[in-house]
């Protein structure tokens, strides 16, 4: 059954990647598609498909990749179903220096600040790991509430930025909704191998984060390193939460929910949720750019706004289940 589950969704995944370099406001057979990309054959649609959708899927495959297995990670370390990267103040993190980029060093384009929203959420994550840690070992309510603190002092410090600095916004408002869109190769080359490296982190704590799920005490007692893991999470975290939104901008849902609808299929084991998290993630982003561009033909919508639409009603559904699968 599970076996079967993850071969269906690298099936979608396939599927959906092949959709996003053929479909947009300007439809492309996918066989000329094939040429493009096998052959290298000339022409604008070779420029529409190797210049603009090219790079756009790659980026939905690494951001939805790094943002569903960090939404798996986080609620695994804290044990709370509601942690994803704007809960631990890694989006507003990445938002702050955004802003800082673009207002105090004059930078305008996602290849100039990609690195300032990857150390600024890397920042803030490391900010919350350490004041919920201070003085004693780390745990999920104090990692929460350190979260909604930074969280806070963020959004007061990047909206002061913004309201008296009309040419800050109007750049870092394009940024902010979400999308994959205005990016090239040089954004997944230069945030591509740190996005990898925290997946590998992320895989390899599955077996400890099930042990540490039954709590600290019986966690230590089966043999877990609770503070190694708990640091080792956060390093993952901060790679992969920091790249995905240094990509794409703040993406909503993904990270929340994704686990929350594989637990379904899985159950509450961490190996399986993380395999499928990083599978199903990805779906779910390049789906949403997809449905975005034929949406709104010949322009479209930015997936950050897809995502949020289609993921509200879905995340409101399973909220009211009366049994949703504990963590």
């Amino acid at each position: 059954m599970r076996w079967s589950g993850l071969a269906a969704g690298l099936v979608a995944l396939a599927a959906v990647c092949v959709l996003s370099l053929a479909v947009g406001a300007r439809s492309i057979p996918f066989a000329t598609v094939w040429e493009v990309l096998a052959h290298g054959r000339g022409g604008e649609e070779s420029f529409v498909v190797r210049e603009l959708r090219l790079p756009r899927t790659v980026l939905g495959l690494l951001a939805g990749a790094a943002l569903g297995l960090a939404g798996a990670l986080m609620q695994g370390l804290t044990r709370n179903p509601l942690a994803d990267p704007g809960l631990l103040g890694v989006n507003n993190g990445a938002a702050a220096a955004v802003v800082v980029a673009i207002s105090v060093l004059g930078l305008g384009s996602p290849v100039g600040y990609v690195w300032f929203a990857f150390l600024g959420a890397a920042v803030a994550y490391t900010a919350v790991y350490l004041l919920g840690s201070t003085g004693r070992a780390a745990t999920p309510d104090r990692m929460v509430l350190a979260g909604a603190a930074v969280n806070a002092s963020l959004v007061a410090f990047v909206s002061a930025v913004v309201i008296h600095d009309p040419a800050t916004f109007d750049e870092f408002r394009f940024w902010a909704v979400g999308s994959l869109a205005g990016r090239d190769l040089d954004v997944a080359f230069q945030v591509g191998p740190l996005i990898l490296l925290g997946v590998v982190i992320a895989l390899s704590l599955a077996r400890p984060l099930n042990a540490l799920a039954l709590g600290d005490e019986t966690g230590r007692a089966l043999g877990a390193r609770t503070e190694r893991t708990r640091i080792a999470g956060a390093v993952a975290i901060a790679l992969l939460c920091g790249g995905a939104t240094a990509v794409a901008g703040p993406i909503a849902f993904i990270g929340l929910a994704v686990p929350h609808i594989v637990r379904m299929v899985t159950g509450p084991d961490q190996r399986w949720v993380m395999a499928y998290s990083l599978v199903l993630a990805p779906v779910l982003l390049l789906g949403a750019d997809v449905v975005g561009r034929l949406l709104a033909a010949p322009g479209e919508l930015e997936a950050g706004i897809v995502t949020a639409f289609l993921g509200a009603p879905v995340f409101i559904a399973l909220s009211r289940r009366r049994r949703i699968t504990a963590l």
